[in-house]
């Protein structure tokens, strides 16, 4: 398999910017019990924990894909489906916020203008009510959670009614940019459970899932620990970190820690999937 790392950047004109001076790095996974080889073209240089966001975006297509494949037929989720946008907290990892501010910041005034009249709105209705736990910036916990506290903030969300601020008559403005946990989210059975209806559904279990490797890769090279932002807050969460946006790492070590990241929880999983095969 081969990959740019840009495929759905370009409509933002930042596609040159991140394959300029590039360089191809392999990189083989084995998931599911099968072994998959990309080669990824990473620019060379000084790279931003944004830079490392559109890689991640198409390795999590490739490592979806395949989790997908065999429940295919039975997934109601696709482009146009919002059942589960005004329901469900979307986290996203640091580098995610910042990749996502890069490319609001590039679209047509009316369009950034709007989605930011959005996204104030429902950061004030989100700082209004008291959540569950201090989570108006979440913490590893929404990685690895206890189950109680994460139905509780769920809970919590989903009752402040608030749709998604990058919504817009049911259609994702930024689909292509969209969050990684929005990409990994799916479900088997129907989409009426989404919208809290009396329907069977099922969450699909993805090998990898990338915003838990780009939250340990932020937390391990800014040295601050795994932290994951509220969509409809990232933006102004942004406006308050742009020194942290600007840092640049030496793209080796970047990279390389990415890839040692994915390979660990490729590993994880691995042997998971070869216990349960026994």
């Amino acid at each position: 398999m081969n990959f740019k790392g840009v495929t759905g950047d370009e409509r933002f004109g930042m596609g040159d910017k991140l394959i300029s001076h590039a360089e191809a790095i392999g990189l083989e996974l084995n998931i599911f019990g099968k072994k998959l080889e990309f080669n990824i073209n990473i620019r060379r240089g000084e790279m931003k924990l944004s830079d490392i966001v559109p890689v991640a975006r198409v390795l999590c297509s490739e490592i979806t894909d395949l989790s997908l494949e065999n429940n295919i037929k039975n997934i109601p989720c696709r482009k146009g489906c919002s059942a589960c946008c005004s329901r469900y907290i979307v986290p996203v990892s640091v580098p995610e916020a910042f990749r996502l501010q890069e490319e609001i910041s590039v679209l047509p005034e009316n369009q950034r203008e709007s989605i930011w009249s959005n996204c104030l709105e429902a950061a004030r209705l989100i700082l209004k009510q008291e959540p569950p736990k201090s989570f108006t910036q979440l913490s590893e916990e929404i990685y690895r959670p206890d189950p109680t506290d994460l139905n509780l903030l769920s809970d919590w969300y989903s009752n402040l009614n608030i749709s998604c601020p990058f919504l817009r008559d049911d259609l994702c403005t930024i689909y292509e940019q969209r969050p990684l946990a929005c990409r990994e989210h799916y479900i088997t059975g129907s989409a009426k459970a989404c919208r809290g209806g009396h329907a069977v559904a099922e969450v699909v279990d993805i090998s990898i899932q990338m915003p838990t490797v780009l939250g340990r890769l932020a937390g391990e090279i800014e040295g601050k620990g795994m932290e994951a932002i509220m969509l409809p807050l990232s933006l102004i969460w942004c406006e308050e970190n742009k020194r942290r946006a600007e840092r640049t790492w030496p793209a080796d070590v970047l990279v390389g820690r990415f890839i040692e990241i994915v390979q660990e929880t490729a590993a994880e999983h691995e042997m998971v999937f070869a216990g349960q095969s026994c």
